[in-house]
């Protein structure tokens, strides 16, 4: 009897080879409310939409939408840029930890309503991200 195993372990790892999102840290002397703050004043400098905070856990996610990207599916409606942001006591002599997670998504109008794929994070989307770990880490 033939075991289908390496065939569903191929379908797997090639499926989750791929990592669409980019994941950036950096470290600040500031303290945790500080770096925060930074974060937070620097999403509005690069024009990304705040979409939720978490003041408890030093957490906040932005968006940016890209309407300009056209594509031949008459579904598809606009690139969204996310960052999801999270600042955190640090260790090893960092006084915080800064973790910026940028992803891209491509939305479309479907007969469910809005459906959103994940694609490539975008250069916008990993700019942004590089910008704050720069502007709120160690790099002040």
């Amino acid at each position: 009897m033939r075991s289908n195993f390496p065939l569903v372990t191929a379908i797997l790892l090639a499926g989750c080879g791929r990592a669409m999102t980019t994941t950036l840290t950096g470290t600040s002397p500031a303290p945790t409310p500080d770096a925060f703050a930074c974060v937070r004043s620097q999403l509005k400098a690069l024009d990304f939409r705040q979409s939720s905070l978490d003041t408890d856990e030093n957490r906040v996610t932005a968006r940016q939408y890209d309407e300009t990207v056209r594509r031949p599916d008459v579904n598809f409606r606009r690139l969204v840029d996310r960052l999801e942001i999270e600042v955190a006591p640090g260790a090893d002599g960092a006084v915080t930890t800064l973790t910026v997670n940028a992803s891209t998504f491509a939305e479309s109008t479907t007969q469910r309503g809005p459906t959103e794929v994940q694609e490539r994070t975008s250069e916008r989307a990993r700019t942004a991200a590089e910008a704050i770990v720069e502007k709120c880490s160690g790099g002040q």
